[in-house]
């Protein structure tokens, strides 16, 4: 039975279901599919839901939104993962029915949406009833789902015209098995050095443009700008680097395609294009049906590369199978994420066609565990080995001319790749296109950071143990990883077992809490407790439920003694993993004549592994612990690291706590690692320079770039946005609120939404200040028609919610940083930006540090600025675009409005005139 009250074997009549469409704090309910919906409250529709399973769209959603817990129901997002896997909708009632090819209300109709339910729901009944294709492995699925009880089951298994009355075994849930098998191949060669000249890099744009586009002089220009890059280097270590700043609307994407790859073509050999987002590493894959329309030769020519953790472990997966009898509650999740292994392009579980919405409703924990995100992988020594989606994905990028990838990924790789003796295997590319060029400071700042941290700890202690305490765990630990490597060895147990002992000195899981209670458990988590005592005893607020921070130094005696009882253990934890790697790598030596290829890349990928954490990891914590004991001179460490104490919490819950350390320019190890073993380097975006247009702004450009650790400088190019903004745009900022009373705040978005009709992005530098708002004009905005969505409020991520605020012209958003640099909206569907405040940054200790060490007021200036502008960018991407930006924050000084386009002059008025202003430019609906 399930939680709605059937069995596979009770069939509930599709038309006699209610349906369910959640508002903010109210429901429209439709009792059967031929009744009038009607309007009931909260807790009405908490007792109707769980009296009948009704019919609605994403349940997560409509649970958070009537401020319930989740309530059984027959949610069309399970249902339509499951007839239509890997296929994009949107999670709405609208988005699901215009999938479906259903007419759909223009505006925000409730009652016409709700009635929109049924009829999806049949369309999907009906495509089941007409499935051949892999018929037999889709009823093993959804028979596996319904003994668990999954609520679609009866009618699913019924479409399919199955019965368990035949006597036959149920069909195999194995989709794995019928996934291809690739091939290992010769590595290619070594890519030409042939450069590509200025004036076919324009006739290569203008075939991807087509004979019948618009020819663009600006887009021509800036991509006959970039080929310095695509010319060979004349030293080592010194690349060629373009700083390409092009505005909104010059078209980089096509632009940076032409010259890269003529390049590819001729050197054959790949030009990495990076970006920050995953979003626009799947722009950029649809930009390159104009250079292959044949997909055929597209797979061959371009592949999407991302981190293993982005990719299905079909281990994970096959595992999670096998344990269903035990654990039912994983059946749903199970079989969505398997329907999709049968359909999907190419694994890939974040950004790629793995709905968004699908975590939500299988439980983000249960979609997390089916990726390798701990680095567990047994490579060759796995059953799936040779149809894993990661491995394909690596052999593929070998051979192709175009490699997707994002910041992080480059520079782990590089990281791990580089050196003098690279094998064929580690070859780095020679050719980069960084875009989103803006986001390379922080994607540094991440990658070369260290973290010695209570999760972090956590990690690598599962990592080398596994599942521990007779928890229900697919975690694989070290033991498990070497597994048949140990039995002919008689060095690698005994290293192995001082492994694993050595390793119980690392917090584990449930620190947080003994931690808490002042019960540590291990070096580690006595390290953790004194850590946790300095921070609060010197935190002003340390009941506030806020993260806190606090400098090192002075450090508490408490402090000092913990960390060196965990620098000495680290040191005994280190010394066998690495004797263990020595040990594997001497293997690959002694039995070069026996390896095939797979157990040598298995093996040298566990040896790496253990170097990677033993001296990368555990070996950076080394040094930081005895940094605090003993510290390297005042000005050198100031030179080059700014350490600190952290305990980060959210909504007053301590989530993680230890000591941080990043580089205090993290560019310098970007430029040793990435940027002076490449041969040419293109950084690009809209806002490289922060609009002051001064010789500062360009410098501040290369010092975020990292160009000014190389011996060469980098070629600047500017390519200003074709848009007419005096025309376009207009800029406001009220001078008549007080942005530290959320009740005016709210007020003001409120107004301001209204006056536009919805289309209006409403940016915040704080979650608290967004939540807040929301509560106040979510029951205003739904009375008037309007979708109010919101980061950190609703049960979607944050690319989910950005493809809903697209779909819908009269949505309303809500959302921080994130959202902003996430906003690809052309047309009117954006018609209004609202920020909260001037976006200072975050006065951390990390963040003075580097104030002090880039020029003061001048370098925070320059950031916030870069914040303004992006921000700005987001409003305009088309010719025929029209908006307005309102900035709630009178405080703005005038210095910072070089943010915006020199032609626009910024308005100061108060709220009443905003809001007549805002409607009288953007006219009648």
């Amino acid at each position: 039975m399930n939680e709605s009250g059937t069995s596979p074997d009770r069939i509930v009549p599709l038309a006699d279901l209610p349906a369910l469409l959640a508002l903010h704090g109210a429901a429209l309910w439709l009792e059967r599919g031929d009744a009038a919906p009607e309007h009931v409250s909260q807790a009405t529709v908490a007792l109707s839901a769980r009296a009948r399973a009704p019919l609605l769209v994403h349940g997560p959603a409509c649970a958070r939104r009537l401020r319930t817990d989740r309530f059984a129901a027959f949610d069309l997002l399970e249902l339509y993962a499951f007839v239509r896997p890997a296929s994009f909708c949107l999670p709405t009632a609208k988005g699901l029915a215009e999938a479906l090819g259903l007419a759909v209300p223009t505006h925000h109709d409730a009652a016409a949406e709700i009635r929109l339910l049924h009829e999806s729901a049949r369309l999907l009944l009906g495509e089941l009833r007409a499935l051949n294709r892999q018929r037999r492995r889709v009823i093993g699925l959804a028979w596996a789902m319904a003994r668990a009880g999954w609520a679609w089951a009866p009618l699913v298994l019924a479409a399919l015209d199955f019965r368990r009355d035949d006597g036959k075994p149920a069909p195999g849930i194995g989709v794995w098995d019928d996934l291809p098998e690739w091939a290992d191949g010769a590595p290619p060669p070594e890519p030409g050095h042939q450069p590509v000249q200025a004036e076919e890099t324009r006739r290569r744009l203008a075939e991807l443009t087509g004979a019948h586009a618009e020819q663009r002089a600006a887009q021509a220009d800036f991509s006959a700008g970039l080929v310095p890059a695509f010319t060979p280097r004349a030293e080592e270590g010194a690349p060629q680097v373009v700083l390409a700043e092009a505005g909104t609307g010059v078209g980089k994407t096509l632009g940076y395609i032409a010259p890269a790859s003529l390049w590819a073509e001729r050197n054959q050999g790949p030009v990495w294009i990076s970006t920050y987002t995953r979003h626009l590493q799947h722009q950029i894959d649809q930009e390159l049906d104009r250079l292959y329309p044949n997909p055929a030769q597209k797979a061959q020519k371009v592949v999407i590369r991302k981190g293993r953790e982005n990719y299905l472990c079909l281990l994970n997966l096959a595992e999670m199978g096998a344990q269903l009898s035990t654990r039912p509650v994983d059946a749903v999740g199970f079989g969505l994420a398997a329907r999709w292994v049968m359909a999907t392009r190419d694994g890939d579980m974040v950004g790629g066609d793995f709905p968004g919405w699908l975590p939500d409703l299988i439980g983000p924990g249960r979609s997390l565990s089916l990726a390798d995100r701990r680095g567990e992988c047994i490579y060759a020594a796995c059953p799936h080995y040779t149809r894993c989606f990661i491995e394909r994905s690596v052999r593929r990028a070998k051979k192709a001319e175009i490699v997707i990838a994002n910041h992080a990924l480059v520079m782990i790789q590089a990281a791990l790749n580089g050196g003098a003796e690279q094998s064929e295997e580690q070859r780095l590319p020679t050719r980069y296109v960084f875009d989103e060029g803006h986001h390379l400071f922080s994607a540094t700042d991440s990658a070369f950071a260290a973290h010695l941290t209570g999760q972090e700890m956590t990690d690598l202690r599962r990592w080398l143990l596994g599942a521990e305490g007779g928890r229900s765990s697919r975690a694989r630990g070290l033991k498990r990883r070497l597994d048949d490597l140990l039995l002919d060895d008689a060095e690698m147990p005994q290293l192995v077992e001082d492994v694993l002992a050595a390793a119980k000195l690392l917090a584990g899981e449930g620190w947080q809490q003994r931690v808490i209670d002042g019960q540590p458990l291990g070096a580690g988590e006595r390290f953790l407790l004194a850590v946790r005592h300095q921070v609060l005893a010197r935190s002003a607020s340390p009941r506030s439920g806020y993260s806190l921070e606090c400098a090192t130094a002075p450090l508490e005696d408490a402090v000092a003694l913990a960390a060196v009882t965990l620098e000495r253990g680290l040191k005994q934890l280190t010394q066998p993993m690495l004797a263990l790697a020595a040990r594997l790598m001497r293997r690959l030596d002694e039995e070069a004549d026996s390896l095939d290829s797979a157990q040598r890349q298995r093996l040298d990928a566990l040896a790496r592994g253990l170097v990677r954490r033993a001296d990368g990891e555990a070996g950076a914590w080394r040094h930081m612990l005895a940094a605090l004991t003993a510290p390297m001179a005042e000005d050198e460490r100031e030179q080059t690291f700014v350490d600190w104490f952290g305990l980060e919490r959210s909504d007053g819950r301590e989530l993680d706590l230890g000591m941080y350390r990043h580089f205090l320019d993290p560019t310098l190890p970007f430029a040793e690692t990435v940027m002076k073993p490449a041969h040419g380097i293109v950084v690009t975006s809209a806002t490289l320079t922060d609009g002051s247009g001064s010789e500062l702004a360009w410098a501040g450009a290369e010092a975020r770039a990292g160009t000014v650790h190389l011996p060469l400088p980098a070629y600047r190019l500017r390519v200003p946005s074709p848009f007419d903004y005096a025309r376009q745009t207009r800029v406001i900022i009220v001078t008549d609120l007080d942005k530290d009373d959320m009740a005016q705040v709210a007020a003001a978005y409120r107004t301001l939404f209204l006056a536009a009709r919805g289309g209006a992005l409403g940016l915040f530098t704080a979650i608290q200040r967004l939540r807040e708002v929301h509560r106040r004009i979510a029951p205003a905005l739904e009375q008037a028609g309007l979708n109010l969505l919101a980061q950190h409020v609703d049960a979607m991520d944050n690319a989910t919610l950005i493809d809903i605020f697209r779909g819908d012209r009269d949505a309303c958003l809500l959302g921080t940083d994130a959202v902003r640099d996430g906003v690809d909206v052309p047309g009117d569907a954006l018609r209004l930006i609202v920020f909260d405040r001037v976006p200072w940054p975050r006065p951390d200790l990390l963040h003075r540090a580097r104030k002090q060490a880039f020029g003061g007021t001048a370098y925070e200036d320059q950031l916030t600025r870069l914040k303004l502008k992006q921000a700005f960018g987001r409003l305009i991407r088309r010719a025929d675009d029209r908006g307005v930006f309102v900035l709630l924050d009178k405080a703005m000084p005038s210095r910072l409005l070089s943010a915006f386009p020199a032609e626009i002059t910024v308005e100061r008025i108060g709220l009443k005139d905003a809001i007549a202003g805002v409607r009288a430019f953007l006219g009648p609906a």
